[in-house]
């Protein structure tokens, strides 16, 4: 039987974090004399007490450290859990949301997906713009902790290849998560603020400037406009880029650049095939747009460049419409959403590691089928792929397309259009945000779908955000039995 004290136990800390966080927006709120403060102060009391409570009630049943499985059920309840509290505020105070949107609200917040059901954004209280963007950035910290700590000891998804990756993780996982987290947070927090400066610099309000950097670098996607990034168009664009590729990159490889080996990033080879595919993807979208649409080619540049990297790394802004660039621009940006940015970042999806992997898979196997006998080790940047790296990332891409096509046809049969249940379905598990189809609302809102359809796509985000399989093994009896 496994012993839940430990994950109660930090579940409950968590909890109780967030309703201490809670007090923000309200401070906010009430400096600024809008009444929405009150719904924020019941909510902190609620999630603050409840998480007291289930800390208090489980303290010292950390001493032996996590166990696998149990390491398992607290990666898989935090984003199962936490946003059930974050979700509070928006049903006591503005929106005034129902569960349903709520919840939905609060999920694709945590797991940094950046689909809203919310609109009206820009006559919304600040407290909630704010308490949106805290969410996505408490969501992105928390996913790489997940990342760097947790998954490569389970073995999900080919994630046992990084478990030597800069921090030894192997044997009890809690003696090491405040080392990685310490280190993980001082450049996340440096990141931050440097986003933040940066928005200032080239004219961003100060207010839109801390949210849009909260969400940029949690890769998150949510905006304080309805118009999302289109309310920034120009040189914010560029700034923009370059931090959502910062986010995208391996946060492995930006601590030891903070710690003076910048070599390591430069010669990663993830690092390399991200970027080398994102401009693939630019320069032909770019070559198509301008035979298509004509017009001026460094806007047309610009344009691309930023629609195409917030989709590539899962932020989810957007400037411009991409499904009316037309189906070959809109096939190639589903398809980089569908790779996703590097392991041990803030951005989501399949990852360029695992495409990595499977790509040298491919070629082995080419190899093996014009030499029988010979023996072909397989290597990735010079390090040795084990057999069962390969064979997980095998899994876990069989798994997510699976996952994928069961999504699109059940949200199909919600009443969607086919367009908008496939790119709801992408978005959803793929934690990218914008979904397009006519039952999608002028501002990227999915506010107009059913609450099945809703739950269909919360269902896909929490599975997504999780990487598939550290979800699904909780469905093994045996799991339970130990």
């Amino acid at each position: 039987m496994i012993d839940l004290r430990p994950v109660i136990y930090l579940v409950g800390l968590l909890a109780l974090t967030l309703g201490l966080l809670m007090l923000m927006p309200m401070a906010l709120d009430l400096s600024l004399g809008h009444a929405n403060w009150r719904g924020f102060a019941l909510s902190s009391f609620i999630t603050a007490m409840i998480g007291g409570v289930l800390a208090g009630s489980t303290r010292n049943s950390l001493q032996d450290g996590l166990g696998r499985r149990q390491s398992f059920l607290l990666a898989s309840s935090l984003w199962l859990v936490l946003p059930a509290f974050a979700a509070i505020p928006f049903m006591l105070g503005a929106p005034n949301a129902s569960w349903t949107d709520a919840y939905f609200e609060a999920l694709s917040g945590m797991t940094t997906t950046g689909a809203t059901v919310f609109v009206g954004l820009d006559d919304m209280p600040r407290g909630v713009l704010l308490w949106r963007s805290i969410l996505q950035w408490l969501g992105g910290l928390g996913i790489v902790v997940v990342a760097l700590v947790f998954l490569p000891v389970l073995r999900v998804g080919g994630m046992q290849h990084f478990q030597s990756e800069g921090f030894d993780t192997l044997g009890k996982i809690m003696p090491r998560v405040y080392d990685i987290s310490l280190a993980l947070l001082q450049v996340y927090l440096a990141l931050t603020v440097t986003t933040i400066i940066a928005y200032m610099a080239f004219g961003m309000a100060g207010f839109d400037a801390l949210n849009h950097g909260l969400t940029t670098v949690a890769t998150g996607g949510f905006s304080t406009h309805d118009a999302s990034f289109a309310a920034f168009t120009g040189p914010l664009e560029y700034v923009s880029v370059v931090f959502m590729i910062l986010a995208g990159l391996p946060f492995i490889r930006l601590i030891q650049l903070m710690g003076g080996q910048p070599k390591a990033l430069l010669q990663d080879v993830q690092v390399r095939a991200f970027l080398r595919w994102i401009a693939y993807a630019v320069v032909a979208i770019v070559i198509y747009r301008f035979l298509t649409e004509g017009g001026h080619l460094l806007d047309l540049l610009r344009g691309t460049l930023f629609n195409v990297v917030t989709l590539f790394t899962g932020t989810g802004y957007g400037s411009e419409d991409v499904s009316a660039w037309g189906d070959f621009p809109l096939m190639v940006v589903m398809l980089v959403g569908f790779i996703g940015a590097c392991t041990a970042s803030t951005g989501c999806s399949l990852k360029v590691f695992r495409f990595l992997v499977l790509f040298e898979a491919i070629k082995m196997r080419m190899r093996q089928l014009g030499s029988p006998h010979q023996v072909i080790a397989l290597r990735l940047g010079g390090k040795r792929l084990e057999e069962d790296v390969v064979s997980s990332v095998i899994v876990m891409f069989t798994a997510f397309a699976g996952i994928f096509a069961l999504l699109a046809a059940a949200l199909a049969l919600t009443g969607l259009d086919t367009r908008t249940a496939l790119t709801a379905a992408w978005t959803a598990i793929c934690n990218i945000g914008p979904a397009y189809g006519p039952e999608v609302g002028p501002t990227g809102a999915v506010d107009q779908f059913s609450a099945t359809a809703k739950w269909l796509m919360i269902l896909g985000m929490y599975l997504g955000r999780l990487e598939v399989l550290a979800v699904l093994v909780l469905l093994l009896p045996r799991f339970w039995r130990g």
